[in-house]
């Protein structure tokens, strides 16, 4: 613990306003209390934000590895009687070690953000509507075949690199349409992007480093091999960047 130079946890279903799930990670694994911990909500995008932010922090305070998370519980939010979205969401957490320092002098990171407080949103406490997950389908399928392969292509221009270069491509799990049509539009072999959205669902923010750890487990990518991983979701928002495996 005492290694982690901060801690960041991606979310958009804490269960408490505060502390944050990071201040609570930080206390349940004992982490230094002179480093920073703090929450990041980009939805589905959350992870990737996440490791942007915890790479900008130790390059201002130092350190050499950082915590990240991303971690949801959306049953929380869930209308069990809309059937348009409560059979689309899971729960999930994931969690990396981040390694920054003359070894990865740099990041291949793309953010971006669309406000839209229609197409997808969560009403919050202040409000009369109860807490649950909305969501305009179409209108969401429409940004994100447009936003994943453009993000994944500036990241991609950004390292210098094509398609080829890299080992494996790890999107955000929320529709199957939505993935088979980047990679169409990206022009890679689609064994060079798997999937686990038919055993999780949705995650959101846990989407992106579940597919990750089973990539790794499973042996489908090994130390040294890079993966660029994107994230598309409420907000709108969406991230891309080049990780490699330590």
């Amino acid at each position: 613990p005492q290694d982690i130079a901060c801690c960041v946890c991606a979310t958009l279903s804490a269960p408490d306003a505060t502390p944050s799930v990071a201040c609570q990670v930080q206390r349940a694994l004992s982490l230094p209390e002179n480093r920073p911990a703090l929450d990041v909500n980009a939805a589905c995008s959350g992870f990737i934000y996440g490791t942007a932010v915890a790479r900008g922090l130790m390059a201002t305070l130092g350190g050499r590895y950082a915590l990240v998370v991303g971690c949801e519980a959306l049953s929380r939010l869930m209308d069990q009687t809309d059937r348009s979205t409560c059979v689309l969401f899971g729960d999930g957490a994931g969690a990396a070690l981040v390694e920054w320092g003359a070894n990865y002098p740099s990041l291949h990171a793309v953010l971006g953000c669309r406000g839209n407080s229609e197409v997808l949103y969560v009403p919050g406490v202040n409000t009369a509507a109860p807490p649950h997950v909305h969501m305009d389908g179409q209108s969401v399928f429409r940004f994100a075949v447009e936003a994943v392969p453009r993000c994944a292509r500036e990241v991609l221009d950004r390292a210098g690199l094509t398609p080829e270069d890299i080992d494996l491509f790890v999107f955000h799990q929320a529709n199957q349409r939505i993935i088979d049509f980047a990679v169409k539009k990206l022009g890679i072999d689609p064994a060079r992007c798997p999937g686990n959205i038919e055993r999780t669902g949705n995650t959101s923010a846990a989407s992106v480093p579940l597919l990750l750890d089973e990539l790794v487990g499973g042996g489908a990518i090994t130390s040294g091999q890079k993966a660029l991983c994107v994230g598309f979701g409420g907000g709108l928002t969406w991230a891309g960047a080049l990780l490699e495996l330590a």
